[in-house]
């Protein structure tokens, strides 16, 4: 029932989809999602070898590799998702969106420790994005096209570019997931028009001083 209630969540929320049953044949995000179950549950009763067997497979049919040792929670949306790389101390929550070559990354070469982020609850993850280390993604946050993000994000933030720069905090999409926009714009850029316009006023400001002079 999980893996149905899954296409249909990515058939309601892919505007290219036209129901559950395409998923469910032509989506590679959908089928890695089906690997990913059966290689867990090798991995979970310690058959560690075929688990990663299952996966590397997984990997050559989709083009995403997510390791079984990943928690992946329900409704997980891997659109197009060539290139997706999920770790294996990783955790995805319920509700996400990952877009294609996304990284949940690791940091660091210590065995049996948390090396990779926790992604919360309706998190989309634009395309591109890096997020290394044991960061932690809060709900309902989104993390721009691009974007490399070494540092944990606050539930309901918005944050893009090199490296990561909060932009929005609670904005009006309650869920970004299912929004499905990762275009944020370049905070960088966002403020050198900002100071360009300041240097404006000024100058304009000193040649009404010299006028009146």
């Amino acid at each position: 029932m999980g893996l149905i209630k899954d296409a249909r969540s990515i058939a309601k929320r892919d505007p290219a989809a036209r129901n559950a049953l395409e998923v469910f044949f032509l989506y590679p995000g959908y089928h890695a999602l089906i690997y990913h179950r059966i290689a867990r549950g090798f991995y979970r009763i310690k058959l560690k070898f075929i688990a990663r067997w299952i996966s590397q497979i997984c990997t050559r049919r989709t083009g995403i590799e997510i390791h079984p040792g990943a928690k992946i929670g329900k409704e997980l949306f891997i659109d197009h998702g060539h290139g997706v790389v999920i770790g294996e101390t990783a955790e995805v929550g319920d509700n996400c969106t990952i877009y294609h070559q996304v990284t949940l990354g690791g940091t660091g070469h210590v065995k049996h420790c948390k090396r990779h982020p926790t992604v919360g609850n309706n998190v989309l993850i634009g395309a591109g994005s890096k997020i290394l280390g044991p960061v932690v993604i809060g709900d309902n946050s989104m993390i721009g096209a691009g974007s490399v993000v070494v540092d944990d994000v606050p539930a309901g933030t918005t944050v893009t570019g090199v490296k990561a720069k909060v932009i929005k905090v609670d904005g009006e999409r309650v869920k970004p997931s299912e929004a499905l926009d990762q275009r944020t714009g370049d905070p960088y850029a966002k403020e050198l028009a900002s100071l360009k316009e300041q240097l404006e006023r000024l100058e304009n400001k000193i040649r009404e001083l010299e006028n009146e002079k």
